[in-house]
């Protein structure tokens, strides 16, 4: 099982409906097509922050210290980074706090969350 989180940067959802329609729209335009597009530098920050704090999945053996911890569900993340949007999964027992801090760094590079499990735009 894992959690997942939307962020993009534009312009800013005025609700959670809106938001959420965002985030479909930019899923059906990034995400459902062939089409590759290489993720806009914010977004490469915002991934960068995120590895910053624990390192890509495929970085680290199974049998490595710290491993555990790691809260990704995929490798590489960037790959999950398309153009202005990046949807990616967490491993569920590490989502609390590694969504926490996903929230915090799209923040404060003016980027926009969107959790779809509780249907609303995240800010905390």
């Amino acid at each position: 099982m894992s959690y997942d989180l939307a962020v993009w940067e534009g312009k800013r959802p005025a609700n959670d409906q809106e938001a959420g329609e965002m985030h479909s729209a930019l899923y059906d335009r990034y995400v459902e097509t062939d089409a590759e597009t290489p993720p806009t530098p914010l977004i490469a920050e915002f991934v960068e922050r995120l590895l910053q704090r624990w390192p890509d999945l495929g970085e680290v053996d199974e049998d490595d210290e710290g491993y555990e911890d790691i809260p990704w569900s995929t490798s590489p993340l960037i790959g999950e980074a398309i153009g202005p949007y990046i949807y990616f999964p967490m491993v569920y027992r590490r989502a609390k706090e590694a969504s926490a801090y996903a929230v915090q760094a799209a923040a404060e590079l003016g980027l926009y969350c969107y959790d779809p499990q509780m249907d609303r735009l995240r800010t905390s």
